[in-house]
């Protein structure tokens, strides 16, 4: 899984904060001008346009997108007790 998310985003930091994304295997990707992979990553996925409304964005093994720290956090809060 990837979670994008970018650098002084209080809800990313949320997320990073209340969910041991290590432990889920879950590879964050922060968008920044020189993080090239990261926006080639994003742009693969067709969520460029997303990430400049909304972040964080996770995707999922299956390739399903979670847009929305709360909803992210219930999705991984999930996932952990599977």
């Amino acid at each position: 899984m990837t979670l994008f998310t970018k650098e002084g985003c209080e809800k990313c930091e949320y997320v990073k904060r209340t969910i041991d994304l290590e432990h889920l295997g879950v590879r964050e990707q922060q968008l920044n001008g020189e993080n090239y992979q990261a926006l080639a990553e994003l742009a693969y996925y067709g969520l460029v346009e997303k990430a400049q409304k909304t972040l964080p964005i996770l995707v999922t093994e299956d390739n399903q997108v979670v847009v929305h720290a709360g909803r992210i956090k219930s999705y991984l809060q999930r996932q952990a007790r599977a």
